[in-house]
């Protein structure tokens, strides 16, 4: 959804205080639909918010339009579009949620810098072709592609609103006599026969665009809309000023007869043929699947900008006012994604020593599976699960399910406690020979027998930050710096400490070991401290430059990620934890909200635009492959068996070769069919013998194949 800038007075009651459960912040702008506010989801997102007109919203037919244009915006949620985070078409006042993109429109970019020289225009012609590529492979025709429907982010075009969009598959239908669009970016058919508008109809729109962005100014100019739908029908484009190894490919866009204009696969390759890329991360698209094998694949690009657009809202100093709790938050976020994802560690250990001859003839005979979990009826129906577990059981926790026992195999459900609340709290932990659960809120930690589920002892942990498991250790800690120890098995208090300089730390645990990393009150440094977690003994500390969040440790390094001062992630830092020397290797592309795992000397790094970094922490310390995964939103990776694994907030498992960087195969989009499709915090895959699980927003658990991906 773009920035959009205002464009006079508002009255005050297009100002709602609300969005559903969203505080609308600052208007960003109204168009002839709605008003847009800036607002932020509980998990820290900046989105924008659209607000349907009041006047409209009394329409039936208007809520009918909205109604199309969320469930279109939801279908083609990827890498070129703003992804719908959270929707009410049935409010008084409908709405729609996407995240926010910062950046200038097409239009805007034109208007103040001219022009976009040809190497740009390729770029942004790329990118929007593969938007297009997506849009369409979803059913959709976007039907009003113009300038001021793209937006320029830091990491490629985005196409956006779906307003007037038609899915294949939808009974509304454009009313006789009525012409939809914005007449200079519109093809013939859509003034001749509106009714019969299909993919082809955006190719004209973007060789329209194209024309544009290199110009100034469109094919068919006129001040009459009338005038200028003349010419559309029935003169020649005016390319005058393009360049001229464009001009055949646009013309060729801009032809009268729909079965003329080449495809938005045929445009991808032939933009892409004449740049000045290297062919670095390029993604591989799996071949056609058999029916029986699911619907759905496809690929990521390159990005097309290395440049980003920092937020107006969040820029500044370091030690600005407020910057401290920002870091709070982030430090609240990463925690809590580690809890989530915590179990999976087990799991990709499992698989460095290769399975057994069982376990290999078990995987022969594996055959995909899912199961539905969640029961809640709010906005979150996505599991959280560890890996598969010695005694072979995959454990799950899900809205309205304390915890669960599945078979690996086939999703069979040996035994599951019910919960009181409707939200999943953190996916369960292994500890002491129980299963460790913490419930909705963070309030109560519950450790269950893991043959029948039955409560074995529980612990109220509201008052601690965060909860981290080590072995058969427990340990809460507060934000003050103190920690207690429990036994795992018994819930026994094993011991209690106040430590200096932890206060507000991030914890993440290694192998017999503990981490903290405390940033500065002015972001300037971070203490990182390692604690035996059997007795609490502080081993050794190190004061590190900048602000770091520690994410990952192994038996010898602890990985760190930099943040600046907007809250980017600029570079990975890893530490040797044996003699304390620190390698700081800066990222190439700074990544907003970034995730990381490391294997070896490789760390990959992903950010909220879906940018899958793979980063060399050995040698010369540089970046080894970029990989646009057509993901706007991913869980942390996870690596094993040559393979980065991540999941998708529509469901989708992705797997891309860890050494090229391509990717390799991908499920399909699992949703939950209702107004809410987002998960606040994604889950990551475990990998066990052989197998991927994940979980998707539609409730279910699935397991698939790890051995070939191009299959999903």
């Amino acid at each position: 959804m773009p920035p959009l800038r205002s464009t006079g007075p508002v009255p005050e009651a297009e100002h709602p205080q609300y969005a559903g459960r969203y505080r609308l912040q600052e208007c960003l702008g109204s168009g002839g639909m709605g008003v847009v506010h800036l607002a932020r989801s509980g998990s820290g997102l900046r989105l924008a918010v659209k607000v349907v007109h009041a006047e409209h919203a009394a329409d039936p037919e208007f809520r009918a339009r909205f109604r199309q244009e969320v469930m279109a915006a939801r279908r083609v949620s990827g890498a070129f579009t703003a992804p719908v985070v959270d929707a009410d078409p049935d409010a008084e006042r409908p709405w729609m949620a996407t995240l926010f993109i910062d950046g200038p429109t097409l239009s805007e970019r034109v208007k103040r810098n001219g022009p976009l020289g040809s190497v740009e225009l390729r770029r942004v012609g790329a990118g929007l072709a593969e938007a297009l590529r997506d849009i369409h492979r979803a059913g959709v025709v976007h039907r009003d592609l113009k300038p001021s429907n793209v937006l320029l982010a830091g990491d490629g075009p985005k196409v956006i609103d779906f307003g007037i969009s038609r899915p294949a598959d939808s009974d509304l239908r454009t009313e006789t006599g009525k012409l939809i669009g914005t007449p200079p970016f519109m093809a013939p058919e859509q003034f001749q026969r509106p009714r019969d508008v299909g993919p082809a109809a955006d190719v004209f729109a973007m060789g329209a665009v194209l024309v544009h962005a290199a110009t100034g100014r469109g094919p068919f100019d006129s001040n009459s809309p009338y005038v200028v739908a003349y010419q559309v029908v029935h003169n020649e484009p005016d390319l005058a000023g393009v360049p001229e190894d464009l001009v055949p490919l646009l013309r060729r866009c801009l032809a009268k007869d729909p079965a003329q204009r080449p495809t938005a696969d045929e445009l991808m390759g032939e933009l892409r043929s004449g740049e000045p890329w290297d062919g670095t991360g390029a993604a591989f698209i799996p071949g056609q699947r058999r029916a029986e094998d699911g619907a759905g694949s496809g690929s990521g690009s390159r990005s097309g900008s290395g440049s980003r657009s920092g937020s107006g809202a969040e820029s500044g100093a370091v030690v600005r006012p407020g910057h401290r709790r920002r870091l709070s938050r982030a430090a609240g976020l990463a925690v809590l994604a580690a809890l989530i994802a915590g179990g999976v560690v087990v799991g990709v250990r499992g698989m460095a020593d290769g399975p057994s001859a069982h376990t290999a003839t078990a995987a022969r005979a594996f055959r995909p599976w899912a199961a539905a979990l969640g029961t809640g009826t709010g906005e979150n129906l996505t599991p959280l699960c560890t890996a598969p577990a010695a005694d072979a059981a995959l454990y799950c926790t899900a809205p309205g399910v304390k915890a669960a026992r599945l078979s690996p195999a086939d999703g069979g459900t040996a035994w599951t406690a019910q919960a009181t609340a409707a939200e999943a709290g953190a996916a369960p932990v292994l500890s002491g020979g129980l299963v460790h659960v913490v419930t909705a809120g963070r309030a109560r930690l519950e450790a269950l027998a893991p043959d029948t589920g039955a409560t074995r002892w529980a612990e109220d942990v509201s008052a601690y930050t965060n909860v981290l498991h080590s072995g058969d250790t427990v340990l809460l800690m507060a934000a003050d710096g103190a920690v207690r120890a429990l036994d795992g098995a018994t819930g026994a208090e094993r011991w209690t400490k106040r430590f200096s300089g932890t206060s507000g730390a991030q914890w993440v645990a290694g192998d017999g070991v503990v981490y903290a990393a405390a940033a500065s009150p002015d972001a300037a440094s971070t203490l990182v401290s390692a604690v035996d977690p059997a007795d609490g003994r502080v081993l050794w500390t190190k004061r590190m430059s900048g602000a770091l969040a520690p994410v990952q440790a192994s038996r010898d390094a602890l990985l760190l990620l930099s943040t600046d001062a907007d809250l980017y992630t600029d570079a990975v830092v890893t530490l040797d934890t044996a003699d304390r020397t620190a390698r700081r290797v800066p990222l190439t592309f700074p990544a907003d909200q970034a995730q990381a795992a490391m294997a070896g000397d490789t760390v990959y790094v992903i950010g909220s635009g879906g940018s899958l970094t793979a980063v060399d922490t050995a040698g010369r310390g540089t970046q080894r492959w970029r990989l646009e995964t057509g993901v706007t939103r991913a869980s942390r990776p996870v690596v094993a068996g040559g393979h980065v694994y991540l999941t998708a907030a529509d469901g989708r498992l992705l797997a891309v070769d860890a050494e090229r960087g391509v990717l390799r195969g991908m499920t399909k989009p699992r949703m939950d069919g209702g107004r809410y499709t987002f998960a606040p915090l994604l889950p990551a895959p475990a990998v066990a013998n052989g197998t991927v699980f994940a979980t998707a927003p539609d409730g279910s658990v699935f397991a698939v194949a790890a051995k070939d991906p191009a299959r999903w």
